[in-house]
């Protein structure tokens, strides 16, 4: 009888010592957003290695191959925490750009010279807006915290590479995207705001050259589903983004 006992106070101990850990596991299951915003994150970074690439290699200005190369550089790193991350969450990455991304590389490869860098600068512009906005929705509406720390993390590298973007566009004579009426401060606090999702310029692919809202190669919709645009769901849209006042 007192084995019995024994036997019933060590199965009970175990168990207790079994409840933390399956309550870590049962935390650490990733939500609709967390998965939305790891797949369009990483779309955005495969886009944007594309791209990148070719601005090193089709830009006339020294400043688009320049930022090109750190493009490449810094979303290949990004992406290599995505994918680490989606891995240990289980969550199952695509495997291209999304078809607005990709037409928006299609356009790219049909110019060149001073009208490849006007449109690579444009279409930039627009995707790392988007990507901007949807990485806020992560922090602030994310459920498991090694994604939103990625998105944390991911935020100031995007914001750096916009406000490298508007002085380049400023030098090229590229229209930049308008703040919005609050305006989100750009990185390491330049003042440069954030820009409102809807672009208007030259490098759509539905209208090369005219005045249209611009598919980002860096996305053109974003991971959500709920209502504003994001980094990288052709045709997707998702919840917005706040901005600070």
């Amino acid at each position: 009888m007192l084995g019995i006992k024994r036997l019933g106070v060590v199965a009970a101990l175990t168990l207790v010592g079994l409840a933390p850990a399956a309550a870590a596991q049962a935390q650490a299951q990733p939500s609709t957003q967390d998965r939305q915003y790891l797949q369009a994150i990483h779309q955005v970074n495969l886009a944007e290695i594309v791209t990148g690439k070719l601005a090193e290699q089709k830009g006339q200005n020294q400043g688009v191959k320049d930022l090109g190369a750190k493009f490449v550089t810094d979303h290949t790193q990004l992406d290599q925490t995505v994918q680490d991350t989606a891995k240990q969450l289980g969550v199952d990455l695509p495997t291209e750009p999304t078809a607005d991304q990709q037409a928006v590389v299609d356009q790219l490869n049909n110019v060149n010279g001073a009208e490849f860098d006007r449109q690579w600068v444009t279409s930039e512009l627009a995707g790392h807006v988007q990507a901007i906005q949807a990485t806020q929705t992560e922090i602030s509406q994310g459920a498991e915290q090694s994604v939103v720390q990625l998105a944390q993390d991911a935020l100031p590298v995007l914001q750096a590479h916009y406000d490298e973007l508007v002085t380049l566009a400023e030098e090229l004579g590229v229209p930049v995207p308008q703040a919005s009426a609050s305006g989100t401060p750009g990185p390491g606090g330049s003042g440069t705001p954030a820009p409102t999702p809807s672009v208007t310029g030259p490098g759509s692919p539905s209208a090369p050259g005219g005045t249209a809202t611009t598919p980002a190669p860096g996305g053109t919709t974003g991971p959500g589903q709920g209502g504003t645009t994001g980094p990288g769901q052709g045709g997707v849209t998702e919840s917005p983004a706040p901005t600070s006042s």
